[in-house]
């Protein structure tokens, strides 16, 4: 298993997360789609204008939680890059879930029915609603050894990398052309989008 250099750029971080099974509170799920933010470069970011009391937890050290609540309702998970205050994170935004299916499906409020298995964490805020995510996750170490906390956040890495595409992230109104959003092809739980992606 290879290790994930947390404190490369996001937009470097974001491929290499793709096929790798993030594991907490319970739930495993395989992460398929990845956005990348840029920080101060990046005016999508929420770290694009400077720290706030909100975002604290981008500006930390990579390898870290960064969980905020989205249009009020849903806990969406970013995973910080870079070193302590550059702002970067990536946004995790779907998964396959490859343990944990009943409590996945009991948080999720949907029918135990193989139709919706690629749902459960399909978009960030489904995503943060399976794996439970709270605010109280925000800054929360993300480790890569296994940890019998289920609290915890732990990642494996897969043993080799997926083919993975890229292209313009999904309902953002800034930076909108930038072609930071990572994904497996031909994965269900992926977002759709009529743009045109980069293969790796």
């Amino acid at each position: 298993m290879v290790a994930i250099d947390f404190f490369l750029p996001a937009d470097q971080v974001a491929p290499l997360l793709l096929g790798s099974i993030l594991h907490h509170n319970g739930v495993s799920l395989r992460l398929t789609e990845i956005e990348a933010y840029l920080g101060a470069d990046d005016p999508a970011a929420h770290s694009f204008r400077g720290l706030t009391q909100r975002n604290a937890a981008m500006f930390g050290p990579g390898g870290h939680m960064y969980v905020y609540l989205s249009y009020g309702i849903h806990r969406a998970g970013n995973i910080t890059c870079g070193p302590e205050g550059v702002g970067h994170g990536c946004l995790l935004r779907a998964g396959e879930v490859m343990s944990g299916h009943a409590e996945a499906f009991r948080r999720r409020q949907l029918p135990d029915t193989p139709s919706h298995y690629h749902r459960l964490a399909q978009g960030p805020g489904n995503l943060g609603s399976a794996l439970g995510l709270t605010l109280s996750d925000n800054h929360a170490l993300v480790s890569q050894l296994p940890h019998d906390d289920p609290q915890s956040f732990w990642i494996s890495a897969p043993t080799s990398q997926p083919e993975w595409a890229c292209g313009p992230r999904i309902g953002i109104s800034r930076n909108t052309e930038a072609p930071l959003r990572f994904w497996i092809p031909g994965e269900p739980s992926v977002s759709r989008s009529r743009r045109r992606p980069t293969l790796s």
